[in-house]
């Protein structure tokens, strides 16, 4: 049964992984594929593990004492710019509606 696990682990991290580096020239997101084929590869693999400790290394850590307030800024604007909108179309809708009328 180890011997089945060890080569299902090996064909899908292996697939995930060449994936991953395939989309380093194409378009997609090779950030994210690369380490999850890594972590399906560590399950079995010590030089997996290697590489993944490194690839998290190279991410920088957000500190918890420094709010994302410029993410939420740009949040609540775009929500704002929305709501804005959508009022807009129907205040126009129902001019239109009165002057057909």
């Amino acid at each position: 049964m180890n011997y089945i696990r060890r080569i299902l682990v090996v064909v899908l991290g292996g697939t995930v992984l060449l994936l991953g580096l395939a989309l380093v020239v194409l378009p997609g997101p090779a950030f994210i594929v690369i380490p999850l084929g890594l972590a399906i590869l560590a399950v079995e693999f010590a030089w997996a593990r290697r590489w993944l400790r490194s690839a998290r290394a190279m991410v920088p850590k957000k500190s918890k004492s420094e709010p994302s307030t410029r993410i939420r800024r740009i949040t609540v604007q775009s929500l704002r710019r929305g709501i804005a909108f959508l009022l807009r179309r129907i205040r126009r809708s129902f001019l239109l509606k009165r002057e057909l009328a």
